[in-house]
């Protein structure tokens, strides 16, 4: 079975749910809690698994014949066991297997009716996932966590960086076998996902690797965190059914890259994140060994990663605007930034590809040091190229959709070096309707660090492509109208001034 017949199965398998108010992200979390169970009776039976990680009471089997209340109840048995709930493991002196106890940590069920859960457990045993080939099955699943990103009333959509997004990072930073690869807020877990598959692809499914090696890639060569249990036990599923178990409780740790578990964190060869978006400030932020102090949590991701780097190491990361122009604190981190980095290219990104409407984010490509001294932590940064992919860009959405094609020129001119030293040129014109290609329409330009620290007063934010919107606005306005209104509004603000000063003398 298909990927996508896979996905619109399991898709509908929603309606059994919603008269019950399951919403869309806890549907997908229960489908993780069920699939897991099911992967494991159906490994077992093809003896994939050489040992049974489930304690006994707790399997497919224990549920998948069950009907009414008594269904319910076992499977809120097996949740509490299975998450470390039950008290009766210590007495029979069972320990949990790590992983499993990762994919259950605080799980509950959001089911209140027996016959939905009945439903949902025969359509799942019905389908028989775990015969079908390993790549399928964990596209299916990709394929149910953007579908649930894209329904903007789950909210998930904030743990879901745009698939062709994530694909364009991983390829300009070509990680390689070998390398330690973070992703300190790894949402569903598609940053290292991508990346792994890209070693794959470069070492002919790992036939290219020795055997140590490769136990290598599969468990040590990834390190995620998330600080949402149940987005994190999505992602956790993510890497198995991806062929990517980790060590101890899997790839992906649940915590704060921004508190005590960041401090721990192996520094790493290559980053590749998307920090969480919003305006929430302070919340978390405990991090005693970041110097610039900011309640800013988009800032202190900033200065977490290029303080996490390996000399010579390289990151890739998405930010919003604020964190290219803030000043204060922000200001005195993107010089820091540039100090220690090599702060060589941002892309930036077109409104409407992220969840929430209206959000302009960037990606920022940076290198630990410089080509000739990775241990360099002074004036690593000499420029800037910048593409512009957002003026005069279509407004993409549901109908629209953003696809790999709108990223292809970025990846051209960008490069074949990871780190940012291909040789470049000025001038790029894809997507511009213009009579005549100049540097003032040019998608690719260059700005020194004189430019950034003297003209633009440490800036990021950097623009030059005329907005044709924008323009047409400045068009639609009489200025006679502005003056005229302007003069009214004078006069009547005089007037009452006027009133108030008589008042305040009686």
């Amino acid at each position: 079975m298909a990927a996508t017949d896979i996905v619109k199965k399991l898709w509908n398998l929603c309606d059994i749910l919603r008269d019950s108010g399951v919403n869309y992200s806890e549907y997908v979390n229960e489908l993780v809690m069920l699939i897991f169970l099911k992967m494991v009776d159906e490994q077992l039976e093809y003896s994939v698994l050489d040992k049974d990680p489930l304690p006994e009471g707790c399997h497919w089997k224990d549920i998948k014949n069950l009907s009414g209340i008594e269904l319910l109840d076992n499977y809120h048995r097996i949740l509490d066991t299975l998450s470390g709930k039950n008290s009766s493991l210590k007495e029979q002196h069972i320990t949990l297997n790590p992983k499993v106890q990762a994919i259950y940590a605080e799980a509950t069920t959001s089911i209140k009716e027996p016959k939905n859960l009945e439903a949902l457990i025969k359509n799942l045993d019905a389908l028989d996932w775990f015969s079908e080939d390993k790549d399928e099955l964990g596209n299916a699943y990709e394929g149910l966590l953007e579908k649930n990103a894209n329904e903007t009333k789950s909210g998930a959509g904030q743990y879901f960086t745009p698939r062709v997004l994530i694909n364009a990072m991983v390829e300009v930073m070509k990680p390689k076998a070998g390398e330690i690869i973070q992703d300190p807020a790894a949402g569903t877990g598609g940053f290292i996902l991508a990346a792994n598959q890209y070693i794959k692809n470069t070492t002919n499914d790992f036939a290219d690797l020795s055997l140590e090696e490769i136990t290598f890639q599969k468990e040590e060569a990834f390190e995620a965190v998330e600080l949402v249990p149940n987005t994190r036990r999505m992602a956790l599923m993510n890497c198995l059914l991806h062929n990517l178990p980790g060590r101890g409780e899997g790839v992906v740790h649940l915590g704060n890259s921004l508190g005590t578990l960041g401090e721990s964190l192996t520094p790493a060869n290559l980053i590749l994140t998307n920090p969480p978006f919003g305006t929430a400030k302070g919340s978390g932020i405990t991090r005693s060994d970041l110097p610039f102090k900011t309640t800013n949590k988009q800032l202190a991701f900033l200065e977490h990663i290029y303080r996490n780097l390996k000399p010579g190491g390289r990151a890739a990361v998405v930010f919003p605007d604020n964190v290219l122009f803030e000043s204060g604190i922000g200001k005195e981190i993107r010089i820091d930034l540039m100090h220690k980095c090599n702060l060589h290219t941002i892309l930036r990104l077109p409104t409407g590809i992220f969840y929430a409407a209206g959000v302009q984010a960037n990606v920022l490509f940076f290198t630990k040091g410089t080509k000739e001294d990775p241990l360099q932590d002074e004036n690593c940064t000499k420029g800037v190229w910048i593409y512009d992919l957002r003026t005069n860009m279509p407004s993409f959405g549901k109908t629209s959709p953003f696809t790999s094609d709108f990223l292809k020129p970025f990846i051209k001119v960008f490069g074949e070096d990871p780190l940012g030293y291909s040789d470049r040129q000025e001038g790029e014109w894809s997507f511009t309707n213009s009579e005549e290609n100049t540097q003032e329409n040019s998608r690719w330009r260059y700005f020194s660090r004189e430019y950034i620290r003297d003209t633009n007063s440490e800036s990021l934010n950097i623009s030059w492509i005329k907005d044709k919107d924008l323009e047409q606005n400045l068009d639609d306005i009489n200025l006679d109208d502005l003056i005229q209104d302007a003069s009214k509004e004078s006069q009547e603000v005089a007037v009452l001034l006027s009133k108030l000063q008589g008042l305040l003398a009686k």
